[in-house]
């Protein structure tokens, strides 16, 4: 008998609690009647954010702004959000009449929390069920009501400790920064380890210095008619000459120098001569080798290696690709999408095993099922891998699905039902062809191939590849087939010349695999922790590589110099190993986190938590003894960075600048560095070329009128011209005046700007004249451009110098045109991108009312501050087209329910007093608010995680 069935027969009320309102519609859907499914909409209560988030009775104590009562056993102090106060009254009148609660929420350490919070602040009198399940379909939703659990403490208690020690590493180094560095930073247990693996990336970026080597290739003819299976000729690349290897881009170091004297460095002229001595050269095949080739199928995903493909194929970020598996996983098309495991259950294995024979045929399933062994240490619960849901797999063609829904569950039906499929087998062939050159010299080519005789799992599905050069596992190279001694005649052959490249910037996929590799945070976090550092500003993109700016160097300086062990690699993951020892029992939360705090002396066997210093082994104590001691740290020194030639890149409270001498020297320098400049690329002589530049107010002149000094500044806006008005004149209060200020025409700059130019400006906006009818029209530039406005009607002008031009019969004929109302005429695109792997469709750069954008007509999104029209790669417009889908469509409000709305109030003004009416009318815009923040229901889970 179904619960369904059994609780309408009894009469029962159960309430089943959950955290998205997206996931209680559809889980309501398969119970039915007798039960409720209600939200909590993502966290309930947490930690205070912010003093006025304390409670009455603990504001005084020293560690009431921490929200942790660091002197009584770490106790935490938790405080139900002001934007969840009304949810949590509507789940307490729920409870009231409910006969069963069970707790629904996700099945992992902050899902068990949830859970837990929500039992503390309901304090249920009926009987309380923990209900959980890995995906969202009416067997799996039923299974679960039918066998639920006790809460797991210890999951609990795990989260807790967690959480409280993110708070005190995030609210203890962050004031630090502010002091240090900048107001308003942040630092966090994960989030400055990253920021730290992209600022290390850059400096070897900066440190490097290219090489370069050159090679031949030659191209050989069998003298054969050739064919599909056996072509006629074949490319090979120079491998040694006289026995010496000859030295490709991997011998080189990134100071530029081999790092092995044993092979051979060509250079230009070497390489061009011995390619000219083999031009007449008889070559013949010296060896062939041929390997069999095989490759097994790729392993479920589970949620890193999801968002790393779903980078390489679909062009998502870390955070857009959660953004969809969330939905497709609360609409129940995937299981859940929090996980470290490869695993698939017995019911996913036969799901999957019958659509590789229905769909490839008998020949490509394997005799038994496969098995993938989990390869994250201390994988968190016992989850399945990411998988579609139920039984029975549906198709993407099946779901209905559309966009980037439709996209993400191809990648992930297509990548499970593959790994149940037979490996891909083939050869593999390396033939080296030799010949001896007309100046003696012995050269030897080398080249490879790879013929696949079945293809396997390769016939489902391809793992893409972070390098763009990389070949994919099933493109063939096929090889004539040769022998030994086999003559081959030279077509041609090209001397080469190639530089050693500086390593790769991150990714969000290449720093999620690096995070992982490296065993540091929790894979459910990344994309939360990726976005952190985007926001805060330590991190931007050009194109989809993440770039440090200058403020991310002067952050990471001062922690790996002050607080060593807070960003060391091995010590952030023991942090982990120490917390997942928790979770499962093995060691206390209060004594780990006493010595990580208070830095008390370890016992016998215990380590890591205490040595909290600043990595050179002089400083022992806890992380209050760090932040206390603050007078060794010089904040100009740590924000400081040497440039050459005597030139120091600083970084000030406003941005980045460039500085030669000190500044009250009649020598000294300074210019501003532009924000999204690459470290890597502030060279000696572009530092020069900023400080050649004139700096601060250009003086332009008189104002023959006024008598005021007229300037043109740089602003934080673009140019302008301003004029400088007597001391003494009022600022502030009714008499104040403000001095005329004037935005540059775009074709104007700071260089060229004359006084004239500068007082036509200000003389803006111009009065053209006036119609027939006496009503004026003036010319104005405006936020989207120059324009005429007579009354309230507006026309805009193509130019702005039209603004000092037009003439009143051309404002006149501008007018007599009918108004276009809508969209303006469609500008040709600034750039074309290529084809969306989402939409099928043409990706263009346009130029849009508030900037540049991209679209692929039927998305639009805005380009970021750090994104480029000139620079952006087609892979960054693709990213943010799905970031903007992932999001769906802009909610737009309507007050079509006011009138409902006003009529019952109408109703219930008759037997309520005024006061009462008063009460009625907060407590609708108390809902309102709640309503509001069911649409951020999955940002609200993840915000507690935010502070790694």
């Amino acid at each position: 008998m179904s619960p369904t069935s059994e609780t309408a027969e009894g009469g029962g009320r159960r309430l089943v609690i959950v955290e998205s309102p997206a996931k209680a519609k559809t889980i309501k859907g398969y119970l039915g009647p007798g039960y409720v499914v209600e939200a909590s909409v993502g966290h309930i209560r947490d930690l205070p954010n912010g003093a006025a988030e304390v409670p009455a009775k603990y504001k005084g104590e020293p560690w009431a702004r921490l929200g942790v009562n660091v002197d009584a056993d770490f106790q935490p102090i938790y405080v139900v959000n002001s934007d969840k106060k009304d949810q949590v009254k509507k789940l307490k009148a729920l409870l009231a009449e409910s006969d069963e609660l069970f707790l629904a929420t996700d099945e992992d350490r902050e899902g068990e929390a949830i859970a837990w919070h929500l039992q503390e602040i309901l304090k249920p009198k009926v009987p309380v069920h923990r209900m959980v399940f890995h995906e969202i379909t009416k067997d799996a939703i039923r299974e679960a009501v039918a066998n639920p659990r006790d809460l797991n403490q210890k999951l609990v208690d795990a989260q807790e400790t967690r959480r409280i020690l993110d708070r005190l590493y995030g609210y203890e180094v962050s004031p630090v920064l502010w002091k240090k560095v900048m107001p308003r930073l942040s630092a966090g247990r994960v989030q400055s380890v990253a920021t730290r693996l992209v600022v290390e990336r850059e400096r070897e970026r900066i440190a490097f210095r290219s090489a370069e080597y050159w090679d031949l290739t030659g191209t050989f003819s069998t003298g054969r008619a050739g064919d599909a299976s056996d072509p006629s000729t074949l490319t090979a690349r120079l491998n040694s000459v006289d026995g010496r290897r000859v030295a490709q881009g991997r011998d080189f170091g990134p100071n530029g120098q081999l790092k092995n004297n044993d092979v051979l460095h060509l250079d230009e002229a070497n390489a061009r001569s011995l390619a000219a001595a083999l031009a007449d050269t008889a070559f013949a095949v010296r060896s062939v080798e041929s390997k069999p080739y095989r490759r097994s199928p790729y392993a479920p995903f589970r949620t890193t290696t999801l968002q790393q493909e779903a980078s390489r194929k679909l062009g998502f970020g870390a955070k857009a690709t959660m953004q969809v598996a969330q939905k497709l996983y609360e609409n129940g098309f995937i299981t859940y999408m929090r996980t470290d495991s490869t695993t698939l259950s017995d019911t996913a294995v036969a799901a999957a095993r019958a659509q590789v024979t229905q769909l490839y045929g008998a020949a490509y399933l394997p005799d038994k099922p496969r098995t993938y062994a989990g390869k994250v240490k201390n994988a968190q619960e016992a989850h399945e891998a990411i998988r579609p849901s139920g039984d029975r797999f549906r198709t993407p063609a099946e779901t209905g699905l559309t966009g980037d829904q439709f996209r993400l569950y191809e990648l992930i039906w297509k990548r499970t039902v593959a790994s149940q499929m037979k490996d891909a087998t083939g050869n593999s062939v390396t033939v080296k062809i030799a010949g001896q050159a007309a100046d003696g010299r012995n050269a030897e080519f080398s080249a490879s191939g790879k013929t696949i005789t079945f293809h396997g799992f390769l016939k489902a599905y391809v793992e893409g590849a972070d390098d763009p050069n990389a070949e994919l596992d099933d493109r063939e190279r096929r090889l004539p087939q040769v022998a030994e001694g086999d003559a081959l005649a030279a077509q041609q052959i090209t001397a080469d010349g190639h530089a050693t490249k500086p390593p790769a910037r991150y990714t969000e996929a290449t720093l999620v695999k690096e995070l992982e590799e490296r065993e540091i945070g929790r894979p459910s976090t990344y994309a939360s922790i990726i976005g952190t550092i985007l926001d805060r500003g330590y991190v931007f993109k050009k194109g989809t590589a993440l770039v440090p700016s200058f403020l991310s160097f002067a952050v990471v300086n001062l922690l790996e110099k002050h607080f060593g062990r807070l960003v060391d690699y091995d010590f952030t993951a023991k942090m982990e190993d120490d917390l997942d020892r928790i979770a499962r029992g093995e060691a206390q939360a209060v004594p780990w986190l006493r010595r990580f705090y208070f830095g008390e002396a370890t016992g016998a066997g215990e380590s890591g938590a205490a040595d909290a210093g600043n990595g050179d082994g002089d400083h022992l104590g806890g992380l209050k003894e760090l932040v206390t001691d603050l007078g060794a740290i010089d904040a100009r020194e740590i924000s400081s960075f040497p440039v050459g030639s005597g030139i120091t890149l600083r970084v000030g409270r406003y941005g980045p600048y460039v500085e030669r001498g000190e500044k009250d020297e009649e020598s000294h320098q300074r210019a501003d560095v532009p924000e999204d400049l690459a470290p890597d690329e502030l060279t000696v002589g572009y530092a020069e070329e900023l400080l050649a530049k004139p700096s601060g107010d250009y003086e332009l002149g008189m104002d023959p009128q006024s008598g005021h000094q007229i300037v043109a500044k740089d602003g934080r806006y673009g140019p302008y011209v301003t004029e400088v008005l007597p001391e003494g004149t009022p600022k502030t209060g009714k008499n104040a005046v403000k001095p005329r200020t004037a935005s540059l025409f775009k074709s104007m700059s700071l260089d060229t700007v004359t006084l004239e130019d500068a007082l036509k400006l200000m003389s803006l906006p111009r009065v053209v004249g006036a119609d027939a009818e006496g009503v004026e029209i003036t010319a104005q530039n405006g936020r989207y451009g120059p324009y005429l406005k007579k009354g309230t009607d507006s026309r805009s002008l193509e130019r702005e110098e039209q603004l000092f031009t037009i003439t009143l019969d051309e404002a006149l004929v501008i007018y007599a045109q009918p108004k276009q109302r809508g969209r303006a005429a469609a500008k040709p695109p600034l750039k074309e991108l290529g084809t969306d792997p989402v939409s099928g469709k043409p990706v263009v750069v346009k130029d849009g009312r508030f900037g540049a954008y991209v679209t692929d007509g039927e998305t639009n999104a805005t380009l970021r501050r750090d994104d480029d029209v000139e620079t952006i790669t087609p892979e960054r417009g693709y990213e943010l087209l799905a970031e903007k889908r992932a999001k769906g469509p802009a909610k737009k409000t309507t007050a079509k329910k006011a009138p409902a709305k006003k009529a019952a109030a109408k109703k219930t003004a008759a037997k309520k007093t005024t006061a009462k009416k008063t009460a009625a009318k907060k407590t609708t815009a108390k809902k309102t608010t709640a309503k509001k923040t069911a649409a951020t229901a999955a940002a609200k889970k993840t915000a507690a995680s935010a502070e790694e």
